[in-house]
């Protein structure tokens, strides 16, 4: 009889790979199953990763085209950009290889083909060439993320009508590129190729880029990408979509009923994914799905026992660090260990356009709809002497805090760093520390952190630096 395994994971992504580990760490025997070649799952092979490194190619290109801004000369600056996807597939060859030699640590078994269950305590595996093995189990945990979302009558090709998955494989920038939805995957793909040369116009249905942050951050966010050349249109929704032999035009109207029609040589329709839960063998068990989600307590555990599932494929905001967190609440359920339920009011939200944009908690509109007597602070880079060094003033920290307490509800940041400086705001909040307590913690100078500090300074009035 074949060995049973303690846990079996589906999915080797940033939620599978993490709660396999954990599981590893406790001394379960671990299974991990996966349908691609290599693991790592979408933010390892076809996300979080290969995106930053276009967009740090892209930050290196700009910053030596203004290289004499810093008193250094240089001349004859090109993008080599097959040389940017060269790096691009180097670091995500060496994170998923780093996944490997984790799984081996931590002895988990790998099983390469699709997993399905097979209740109870099984999970079928078929592979490429079609052989099915079963593994024996005591526990499964569904980390099978997500996919990109078709959009009706906006069909991909991956040659003029693009998703997020075919344009990280371009061989060459496109002349000029519209971009379908002003979430975290539109505008850091509009940072990406505008810097790259591309005429660049992003498109959003709601009023406003980046719609689930503040809305002073989503101004800020506007006003910038203005200035850098990046056209918006906000409060529109493409109705149609034609393939012209010089690429596509779009057409819609805007909320006051206004025609909109747009060219480019290339489409990218960013509006957002859906959990993968095709093929799972749901079907027959106590396991509840709503809108496409697969729904589960408060530790990732579903109407099935033993059964869990994490990542995007639960109704929980679809984060990487948030999926690593789910699979590691699921393990040490299971193995009996009281993990502490995770705080969705703390996951920080982190979209890495430039400039970068970061938030946890409440916003201003959130904070007054929930009945907090609201205060305020605000801190802009342009007033910070760090930030004046590197060339990079756009930008703010703004701090929500409540009257009565002093508890701070929400932070936002926009500006240089935003996707580190908000690990700081994410420590106070998780210790519940009020406004006056962060400013009153010393910050070193020069830094762009103090820019956090005088922002909480703000919410009583004591802001130096302004």
């Amino acid at each position: 009889m074949a060995d049973t395994f303690d846990v079996t994971v589906i999915g080797s992504g940033p939620g599978g790979y993490v709660a396999a580990i954990r599981a590893g760490q406790l001394g379960l025997k671990v299974a991990i199953v996966e349908k691609d070649k290599r693991l790592g799952g979408t933010c390892t092979l076809r996300g979080c990763i290969p995106t930053k490194q276009l967009l740090m190619s892209a930050h290196v290109y700009e910053q030596m085209q203004h290289a004499a801004d810093f008193g250094v000369q240089a001349s004859g600056i090109q993008l080599a950009f097959a040389d940017v996807q060269k790096r691009k597939d180097k670091v995500v060859m060496k994170n998923s290889k780093g996944i490997e030699f984790l799984m081996k640590k931590n002895k988990c078994t790998v099983f390469k083909g699709t997993g399905k269950l097979a209740l109870p305590g099984k999970v079928e595996v078929t592979g490429e060439d079609g052989k099915l093995e079963t593994i024996q189990t005591k526990s499964i945990i569904i980390a099978t993320g997500s996919v990109v979302r078709p959009i009706p009558g906006f069909d991909t090709d991956g040659k003029q009508v693009v998703n997020s998955d075919h344009i990280l494989e371009l061989t060459e920038v496109p002349k000029s590129l519209i971009v379908m939805g002003a979430g975290a995957v539109g505008v850091e793909f509009a940072s990406v190729y505008s810097r790259f040369g591309a005429e660049t116009t992003i498109v959003e249905l709601l009023p406003r880029l980046v719609p689930l942050e503040d809305e002073e951050v989503s101004a800020e966010l506007l006003k910038s990408f203005r200035k850098r050349g990046i056209k918006s249109q906000v409060d529109t929704k493409l109705e149609k979509l034609e393939k012209t032999g010089k690429g596509v035009v779009v057409t819609g109207k805007t909320a006051k009923g206004e025609d909109v029609r747009l060219e480019a040589e290339m489409l990218l329709v960013a509006v957002g994914r859906m959990p993968f839960i095709q093929g799972l063998g749901l079907e027959g068990t106590k396991i509840k799905v709503e809108r496409g989600c697969i729904q589960v307590d408060q530790y990732q555990e579903t109407a099935e026992q033993g059964v869990y599932a994490i990542g995007d494929v639960v109704p929980t905001p679809w984060l990487a660090h948030l999926a690593s967190k789910e699979g590691i609440v699921a393990v040490e359920h299971f193995a009996g260990k009281n993990p502490r339920p995770i705080n969705l009011r703390l996951v920080p939200n982190c979209t890495y356009c430039d400039p970068e944009v970061a938030s946890v908690g409440l916003t201003e509109a959130k904070a007054r709809e929930a009945g907090y007597d609201v205060k305020l602070g605000k801190f802009p880079f342009s007033a910070s002497g760090k930030a004046r060094i590197l060339g990079e003033e756009e930008g703010f920290v703004k701090i929500i805090s409540e009257s009565k307490y002093d508890e701070i509800l929400g932070v936002h940041i926009i500006g240089p760093h935003a996707t580190e400086l908000i690990a700081e705001a994410c420590v106070a909040m998780q210790l519940e520390s009020t406004a006056e307590e962060l400013g009153n913690t010393m910050h070193a100078h020069p830094t762009v952190s103090e820019a956090v500090m005088e922002a909480a300074e703000g919410v009583h009035g004591k802001t130096i630096h302004i």
